[in-house]
């Protein structure tokens, strides 16, 4: 899953800095569940990649909503 989450994010990084070339503008939607980023970031949270701390705050934005 997160192998999953990084190929996104630099899927992502690519898309945009390409759509900045061109001037163009590029609309991202997301389409991860709520389920899917909770499950997710208790991965990173479990192997070590993100703090308590960080752990708690995300998890705090994606119940609000707020990814």
């Amino acid at each position: 899953m997160l192998k999953k989450t990084a190929l996104t994010a630099a899927v992502l990084a690519m898309t945009l800095g390409v759509a900045a070339c061109g001037g163009s503008t590029t609309t991202v939607k997301q389409t991860e569940t709520q389920g899917q980023q909770l499950l997710d970031l208790k991965e990173a949270y479990d192997s070590g990649v993100i703090s308590e701390r960080e752990y708690n705050d995300a998890k705090k934005r994606i119940l609000k909503g707020k990814t």
